[in-house]
């Protein structure tokens, strides 16, 4: 009898549970939102005389946004090269191939986020809109330096936030506190001009890579690049951003830091 009713109480346990709904079981946690970080790309050259104006611009979004905003001068076009056609050292190839896709016909100009091409006058707006925005994936990253090698190694990590990321990883290195001649508004030269945020090279191509990022996934990828002897490794950053036919969704930055190596 005993063993009947333990059966019997065994089965109505059983029976509770084949009706417990799947949605009760797992309740999935959405993850947490993230500030979208804003990027604008600085088309700019030596010899555009309006160029430092444009620099004065993102001086103020950094000091206003000092984690909302991460700027590129990338020197391209027409007046990142002498008369005799020849392109000044802070020029790229990649630069180059950017200003030709965009069909851009003047500098300073830019891009914010990639949403359109933009005259610097347009930027402080654009980006105060997009820093309220919420991004649809985190990115961190970071970047080391062997002072023997002079090799650069990165990791960059991403998670999905909101919906699937369709698109691609860019990653870009770029140099502050570079000596070199500007062209000023009033027509002078200014030999001892002090160039930051400078396009350098594009680590993953100059359209980066693809990536798929589903909602709560995450990915880390890692890079290495073998630094020039021009590039001053004290003063090197990478940026890493991901974009599509929409813009830019989500951007990140790290200095890169030399490894101490030990001596005996």
């Amino acid at each position: 009898m005993k063993r009947l009713l333990y059966l019997l109480a065994l089965s109505l346990v059983l029976a509770a549970c084949d009706h417990i709904a799947d949605d009760d079981r797992l309740i999935y946690v959405k993850p947490a939102s993230v500030k979208r970080t804003v990027l604008i790309e600085d088309f700019t050259g030596q010899r555009c005389v309006n160029c430092p104006k444009a620099t004065e611009v993102i001086h103020q979004l950094e000091e206003q946004y000092p984690d909302g905003v991460i700027a590129v001068g990338i020197h391209s076009g027409p007046f990142a090269r002498s008369m005799t056609g020849t392109r000044y050292a802070l020029g790229t190839d990649e630069g180059d191939e950017y200003y030709s896709h965009w069909r851009l016909d003047r500098q300073p100009v830019g891009m914010v986020n990639r949403l359109r091409v933009s005259d610097y006058t347009e930027w402080t707006a654009i980006v105060h809109e997009q820093v309220q925005l919420t991004a649809p994936l985190s990115i961190a990253v970071s970047a080391e330096i062997d002072p023997t090698t002079r090799q650069l190694t990165m990791h960059t990590s991403m998670m999905g936030t909101d919906g699937q990321v369709q698109g691609n990883l860019q990653l870009w290195l770029v140099e502050d506190s570079i000596e070199a001649f500007q062209y000023l508004p009033d027509n002078t030269v200014n030999r001892e001009y002090i160039h930051n945020h400078v396009l350098r090279c594009a680590i993953n191509g100059t359209w980066g890579e693809p990536l798929t990022l589903a909602e709560g996934e995450q990915k880390e990828v890692g890079h290495q690049l073998a630094l020039k002897e021009a590039w001053n490794a004290d003063n090197l950053r990478v940026v890493a951003f991901v974009y599509n036919d929409q813009g830019v969704l989500q951007a990140a930055q790290a200095k890169a830091a030399l490894i101490e190596i030990e001596t005996e």
